[in-house]
């Protein structure tokens, strides 16, 4: 009885073509267009999916995902400040939205019915008689407030600090929790400016929370003992800045600051081996204990 010749290995996806190589993990031949470069050999495509759903997903030094490298939250923060400006401009009846209101030298611009309705205000009586502000239950000014400027050169400042510093926050924090930081210290420093400011005063603008990104990049670049010299100079001057020119938020500003650096620290100092519980249950602490200070505001203003 004669022996029947050898038969040549065809491709496994491909059975029209020869091929004597075969993947390193599962033995199966493989023709050269389903051969993937692996550490040793080639691998199979299944086998190279396989891999790669098995490989943790990088992470950085805080435990954000590393797609913050991208800086998409920064950008798509800058989106809806830069939207709002333009539906505040096109709110606007009196023709001072962008610029020409009462601030900083006129360089500002004057209040709209947008920010009328978004702006930070205790309580007051507006003048179709009416009555209205966060004491009044209109609680979400403390976020929308945030998201609001006058004028185009408020807005613009705003937007070039979130750009320096949001890419670098992002990118060492990832997407999430560089966004829970920014709306935290923003809600922090409007709830700021709703303790200390008078009840019929409207403030807005994102400065709340840039100033909170300033602290906490602070706290991030020294938790990675990285130089500092150059952040203590740029705060100072807006600092400075905040306290010399009349009609900003100074309540505002500090409130921002103050919770931007206690939220850093939970960020940067949480233990590795529970970092992400102790980084949502500090952030939601801190929430909660300036929503009860909203409510003891509220309380003595309809008291009053």
């Amino acid at each position: 009885m004669s022996e029947s010749p050898p038969t040549t290995p065809v491709c496994y996806r491909h059975p029209g073509r020869e091929t004597y190589v075969r993947c390193t993990r599962c033995d199966r031949p493989i023709c050269p267009d389903c051969m993937r470069e692996a550490s040793v050999g080639h691998q199979c495509p299944e086998c190279t999916s396989e891999g790669r759903r098995s490989v943790r997903p990088a992470r950085t030094a805080f435990g954000g995902g590393a797609a913050g490298r991208h800086g998409y939250v920064t950008k798509a923060l800058i989106a809806v400040n830069v939207l709002l400006m333009l539906l505040s401009i096109a709110s606007d009846r009196g023709g001072d939205a962008a610029v020409g209101g009462s601030g900083f030298a006129g360089l500002l611009g004057g209040n709209t019915p947008l920010t009328d309705w978004g702006a930070v205000l205790g309580l007051a009586v507006f003048p179709d008689g009416s009555v209205g502000g966060i004491a009044d239950g209109e609680w979400y000014r403390l976020i929308t407030a945030m998201f609001l400027h006058y004028g185009l050169l408020h807005l613009l400042l705003n937007m070039w600090a979130l750009w320096v510093l949001g890419r670098s926050l992002e990118a060492n924090l990832g997407p999430l929790r560089f966004l829970g930081l920014y709306l935290i210290a923003g809600f922090g420093g409007n709830v700021a400016a709703y303790l200390f400011s008078a009840q019929n005063s409207a403030t807005a603008g994102a400065s709340t929370a840039i100033f909170g990104l300033f602290a906490a990049i602070f706290v991030i670049m020294r938790r990675l003992g990285r130089d500092t010299s150059a952040i203590l100079p740029v705060l100072v001057v807006n600092l400075v800045f905040t306290f010399a020119v009349p009609g900003i938020s100074k309540a505002g500003h500090l409130g921002g600051l103050v919770i931007g650096a206690l939220m850093g620290l939970v960020l940067a100092y949480a233990p590795r081996g529970r970092r992400t519980l102790v980084q949502v249950v500090g952030g939601a602490i801190i929430v909660l204990a300036l929503i009860g200070l909203v409510l003891i505001r509220s309380a003595q203003l309809l008291a009053g």
